[in-house]
């Protein structure tokens, strides 16, 4: 059994990744702020990379099967730096769509598990939706 040890460097990174997540919603929220976009595209990656590792983190955005969503998230990155947010955000979010469509199903028990909002994604209707894309999953 694989358990995941929470030292500090990963309490960091899980702190970085929530943040950026939150700037990019700010971002959104705020008319595609170019700005609160980029900080929380910053925020999100070296989040990323603090939980799992920088090498984990290059290891997974360089495999020829992510290629696809490395590129878009990229392409998307660098349209929200020179000024095009909207365009960027389009394109990040197709390529985060790609990349981490392979942990759909984790996330999807996990969230059945919740205490409350649980009770949302049990309902018979979500779950067919869900079950539909849980046998899609690629091993890693």
């Amino acid at each position: 059994m694989v358990s995941f040890e929470m030292n500090d460097l990963k309490k960091i990174g899980l702190g970085l990744t929530g943040f950026g997540i939150f700037f990019s919603f700010l971002g959104i929220v705020f008319f595609f702020d170019k700005g609160l976009i980029a900080m929380g595209n910053i925020l999100f990656l070296s989040g990323l990379g603090l939980t799992i590792g920088l090498k984990s983190t290059m290891q997974f955005f360089t495999k020829p099967k992510n290629y696809k969503g490395t590129i878009s998230f990229g392409a998307g990155f660098f349209l929200v730096l020179i000024g095009w947010p909207f365009f960027g955000m389009l394109l990040e979010a197709y390529g985060f769509i790609v990349l981490f469509s392979g942990f759909w199903p984790t996330l999807a028990v996990f969230l059945q598990r919740i205490p409350i909002i649980g009770w949302i994604f049990q309902q018979p209707f979500v779950t067919s939706f869900l079950d539909r894309y849980r046998g899609k999953r690629v091993p890693v």
